[in-house]
């Protein structure tokens, strides 16, 4: 497993779409903040009233929210949309696919029979590559606003590691459920609209209509993306941490099993 894993690991470091992800994700942070300071600054909205445009009061409680947001609140507007777990899911889906359409999957295991050793390093990969897109993203998220001369209310050290934590697993188990779409797709485009449409919380939506009409129990807030959303905010009546570990536990055996059942018919 551990050979696997290191070949993993000097393939994705190899690898384009990885750091074309990255400063994907970077840039867009950057954006968003940029944005932000614009919205947050008087001065700024006064001169923007003084050129003619329309500045409504929905406007100027905008910008009292952003200006009052601690360092948290302001990273979690932007980290809990779903964003992140969309950036996982295509990245995660073009690595992996990529297994599949050059055959290093078939070579692997045919040179290795202990196909369990495959299964097991790609879970690894998939906690390290979510683990490197969440840390670069928190990083960026404190860093930028102090470039720009924005300075959110600082939280504790202790307060950012233990959110960083938590929004580092759902994004884990995301990265399980795209291993999960290649294995079942072995097409990079169904994946990547797969990813687009649960990371952006459709999916939730979907099934909290359904659910309202149907009476159904509130199944949605079990989605990644409303788990997501709800890491700064838990939920009412659960335990947001058992939620988050019950994701992970569950794409993973869905992600090993499905693996392992499609190896054991040679489907590689």
């Amino acid at each position: 497993m551990f050979n696997l894993l290191r070949m993993d690991l000097r393939r994705l470091f190899q690898n384009r779409s990885f750091y074309i992800i990255l400063v994907v994700t970077a840039v867009l942070l950057i954006m968003v903040t940029v944005m932000a300071h614009a919205i947050a600054d008087p001065e700024m909205m006064d001169e923007m009233e003084a050129q003619g445009a329309e500045i409504t009061e929905a406007d100027r409680m905008m910008s009292d929210y952003i200006q009052n947001m601690s360092q948290l609140d302001f990273m979690h507007e932007t980290l809990g949309s779903g964003f992140l777990l969309v950036m996982t899911g295509i990245g995660m889906t073009l690595f992996v696919n990529g297994d599949f359409s050059s055959g290093f999957i078939k070579n692997i295991c045919c040179v290795k029979p202990r196909r369990r050793d495959y299964v097991l390093s790609k879970f690894a990969l998939s906690g390290i590559y979510s683990g490197i897109i969440t840390l670069l993203s928190v990083l960026v998220m404190l860093l930028s606003p102090v470039v720009i001369h924005m300075y959110p209310a600082p939280d504790s050290i202790s307060q950012i590691l233990r959110y960083t934590l938590w929004m580092w697993l759902p994004h884990w188990a995301f990265a399980l459920m795209a291993l999960a779409l290649v294995l079942l797709t072995r097409n990079t485009t169904l994946g990547i609209i797969l990813s687009l449409v649960a990371g952006s919380g459709l999916t939730a939506a979907f099934m909290g209509t359904l659910g309202n009409l149907l009476h159904w129990p509130p199944l949605e807030q079990f989605f990644l993306s409303s788990v997501v959303a709800g890491v700064y905010v838990p939920q009412n009546g659960i335990t947001q941490s058992w939620v988050i570990l019950a994701c992970i536990i569950t794409w993973a055996a869905i992600y090993g099993i499905g693996s392992l059942l499609s190896m054991e018919k040679r489907d590689i």
